[in-house]
């Protein structure tokens, strides 16, 4: 499959260098200098995976995620930042804001190219629960879709991804490692806060009583 792939950096070096070494290996790819442009050449290009700088001006990458999140054609791109390192509150914003992933800065070109490939096949796999209905909700896993009692509501990917996992085994309680680790991969650390960000994020559009909190162990639905 020739993935499209769209850059986003303020840095024309770096921009040059990554987009030199994504053709090589065959993608499709294009690029912006800022949140505003990213955003434009996203809807144009319908990418399957962003690599987004952070910090850029006009508006900054944390900005520009978020937007592109309520953009329904867009729901399966992937998102992943570049953030330097040390740079905490980046990749937690980052992920809150609805990104997959983040890379730190500065990688190497080999480095760089292995993580896109390993986001990539993200999108290879299928799930074997395409279509799933409970307690007044439809999923269908396939067009990113969720309807509740006959209205449709907008997830984030993340979002969206936990709420499937929560449903692939209805009254299981899935931890919060495997949440960490089926919704946000098992080489990506997050903190608890960004779990507990997207758990009230489903409750506020499912209702509050539709997740049930197991203390000190996770989450499942109430049955």
């Amino acid at each position: 499959m020739n993935y499209r792939i769209l850059l986003v950096d303020d840095e024309p070096d770096i921009l040059e260098i990554v987009r030199y070494n994504l053709k090589k290996e065959g993608y499709e790819v294009s690029t912006a200098s800022d949140g505003v442009q990213a955003i434009k050449q996203a809807i144009q290009s319908k990418p399957h995976l962003i690599v987004m700088d952070v910090m850029m001006p006009n508006m900054d990458g944390i900005e520009a995620c978020e937007k592109i999140r309520e953009i329904p054609e867009l729901s399966k791109t992937i998102i992943t930042f570049l953030t330097a390192r040390g740079e905490d509150y980046s990749q937690i914003a980052g992920l809150e804001a609805g990104a997959d992933d983040y890379i730190t800065k500065p990688v190497k070109p080999k480095i760089l190219l292995s993580k896109i490939k390993s986001l990539l096949r993200r999108l290879e796999v299928v799930s074997a629960q395409e279509i799933i209905f409970f307690n007044g909700v439809f999923i269908d896993a396939n067009k990113y879709k969720v309807i509740k009692n006959g209205v449709e509501i907008k997830f984030a990917r993340k979002e969206f991804e936990l709420l499937q996992l929560l449903f692939s085994e209805i009254g299981k309680v899935f931890t919060r490692d495997k949440i960490m680790e089926s919704v946000w991969g098992a080489n990506l650390v997050i903190g608890d806060r960004t779990i507990d960000v997207h758990i009230r994020k489903l409750r506020e559009k499912l209702g509050d009583d539709f997740i049930e909190t197991i203390k000190g162990v996770g989450y499942r639905l109430s049955e």
